[in-house]
């Protein structure tokens, strides 16, 4: 039977059914945490006080190609949402479209880009035709859940931080009545920083800060804004994400609670973004661009007070401990965490180069290069993720341009490395030679921008023309590396690999196999004599590695190994010395302090 009187904004302090409610809220992205763990984590939460999880919904991997859908599995957003409520939480959905969240394009789906003329987050029609098609098969997954129907969910989201964009005056209305016209209408919020709050929100819909320190008078401008309505705090920044080749964010415990003491003591609503960050398995990193390209790394730990692997931290203890002052009934007992194991080093057995593979990926020919997005692959949605392989015939040496590469670019003369383009580095001179000659460009999407204006430019693979000596090159030929689950068993069965394992052969799959004597656990996986790829696990992709760190490891979580044999795959552009390495604990890099940071230093 359904319920009548939900959350309510009615006057300065929030009501639920009737009954003053204050929010306690924390983050857990379902799509960031293996289905194993969810049980573990929101029960993790539970005992340390939150009331209310908060979760982003990525319209990207519900919906990977225009009208095929996917709520199955990893994806189960239902099965998540019920499982809130089993534990005694209240949900709060954020299902964007646009969620930012440190993942590909803020999870708007990439065939999107297909329309050479699409406008994301605006009123375009191409665009808000495929955001109607989303709401109206979403709805049918989460109007169940909501609370008029007996459900866990008292609050959704509208978009996200669309102050910090603001394009399109009629957007934010048309989201809006995206969520009314179906049925969506428990209490409809907005979240913007302090700077987008006034352009960020629409008619009716309570707007909520985001923020982590209490600077800039950004509650008081929002109670300002919204007198007799309650105050909510909808991210709280429990630490800060990490890009690649930079230092690893932290946010000392006692610096956080001393702010938190203080919303609390305001009798201010929050909800802790992150509360559990998890991982962005597999290439669904985003990245910042305010000027400079920076893509971020794999792990999503964010030093939240739950960490990467789970593990209740510093943080986390303190907050239970200032928590339990504000519930008339002592707090759960913390669930035990799980273990973990430092398996034994392993060796790589066998190799097999790129060129080797080609022949099991999706290629076309076209006379002009292709972005990523635009190849004849996947049903003609595109090219997602992952890598793209450019070749053709060239039949001199001297400079190659590339301006128009997206994101990163190995170089190769008949299969011979001769340097790479990267935001950081436009040219690389290729040595003359005698005859036609292979020129190959392997390119990398390294993740698409999430936050900002630079949304706009997020084509992948090569966006224009590449020039050697200031003439365009023609006559490609364009392999599809996505890595996907059908490409890597394809891969495991081919009859091309060679024994052992050779730097000769780069870029390059090397394949080592890890025995687990008794209940797989737990672990983390460090290449410490390899450069750049990706590590795949039983077909698992767990992610991105680089040298350059902050990140060193890879979390691997124990249920998806296998007691006995597990198959471990890396792709590897440069260079290795063939030994993988686990540990029980991971390694961050060296750490920069977020609170002693300029706040624009961190946007």
């Amino acid at each position: 039977m359904g319920r009548a009187d939900g959350l309510k904004d009615a006057s300065c302090q929030f009501t639920l059914d009737g009954k003053p409610f204050r929010i306690l809220g924390g983050s857990i992205h379902y799509f960031r945490v293996p289905r194993e763990y969810w049980h573990d984590r929101v029960l993790k939460m539970k005992a340390c006080g939150i009331n209310t999880l908060t979760t982003y919904v990525p319209w990207n991997l519900h919906e990977p190609e225009r009208g095929t859908w996917n709520f199955e599995g990893q994806l189960d957003l239902r099965a998540y949402v019920n499982l809130a409520a089993e534990v005694g939480l209240w949900v709060i959905l954020r299902p964007g479209p646009y969620i930012c969240a440190e993942w590909d394009l803020g999870g708007l789906p990439s065939w999107l880009l297909c329309d050479k003329n699409m406008q994301l987050r605006t009123s375009y029609p191409g665009f808000m035709e495929a955001v109607n098609q989303y709401f109206d098969k979403l709805m049918t997954v989460i109007k169940p859940l909501l609370y008029k129907e007996g459900g866990p969910v008292i609050a959704l989201q509208i978009e996200n931080e669309y102050g910090s964009y603001a394009k399109d005056k009629d957007y934010m209305k048309l989201i809006k009545q995206c969520f009314l016209s179906r049925g969506l209408d428990e209490l409809l919020m907005t979240s913007d920083n302090w700077e987008g709050l006034r352009c960020g929100g629409t008619d009716g819909v309570l707007r909520a800060v985001n923020l982590q320190r209490l600077s800039f008078g950004a509650i008081q401008h929002l109670a300002d804004m919204q007198p007799q309505k309650p105050v909510m705090v909808m991210e709280y920044w429990s630490g800060w994400f990490d890009v690649w080749g930079e230092h690893h964010h932290v946010f000392h415990y006692e610096d956080m609670l001393n702010v938190v003491s203080e919303i609390l003591e305001r009798g201010i609503s929050i909800n802790f973004y992150m509360f559990h960050g998890g991982t962005s398995f597999g290439f669904m990193n985003g990245a910042m661009d305010l000027g400079t390209y920076k893509p971020q790394v794999t792990s999503y730990d964010y030093d939240a007070p739950l960490s990467e692997a789970g593990d209740c931290t510093e943080k986390y203890h303190a907050l239970r401990n200032l928590f339990s002052q504000y519930h008339s009934e002592p707090l759960p007992d913390v669930p035990v965490s799980q273990q973990r194991s430092e398996y034994s080093p392993v060796i790589v057995e066998e190799h097999l180069s790129l060129w080797d593979i080609l022949h099991l990926t999706e290629s076309c020919r076209s006379e002009l290069p292709l972005n990523m997005e635009n190849l004849p692959v996947n049903n003609n949605n595109g090219q997602s993720y992952g890598y793209t392989l450019y070749e053709t015939s060239v039949t001199c040496g001297g400079t190659i341009h590339g301006q128009n590469i997206r994101d990163r670019a190995l170089v190769f003369v008949n299969r011979q490395f001769a340097g790479t383009l990267d935001p950081r580095n436009h040219e690389v001179v290729l040595s003359d030679g005698q005859g036609e000659r292979r020129l190959s460009l392997l390119v990398e999407n390294c993740g698409r921008v999430n936050y900002g204006k630079a949304l706009d430019e997020q084509r992948k693979g090569i966006v224009g023309d590449i020039f050697l000596n200031q003439i365009p090159l023609r006559g490609f030929t364009i392999f599809s590396l996505e890595m996907k689950l059908d490409f890597l068993n394809r891969l495991l069965i081919s009859d091309r690999w060679k024994h052992g394992y050779s730097c000769t052969f780069m870029p390059g799959f090397f394949r080592a196999s890890l025995y687990v004597d008794g209940p797989p656990r737990d672990t983390f996986i460090k290449l410490p004599g390899w450069a750049k790829g990706t590590v795949f696990v039983n077909s698992h992709n767990l992610g991105r590695h680089w040298s350059i760190g902050p990140q060193h490891c890879l979390y691997c979580p124990g249920p998806w190994l296998n007691k006995g044999e597990n198959q471990i795959i890396v792709f590897e552009e440069q260079k290795t010395d063939g030994r993988i390495v686990f540990a029980k604990d991971p390694e961050y890099g060296k750490t920069i302090d977020v609170y002693k940071l300029p706040f624009c230093s961190l946007l």
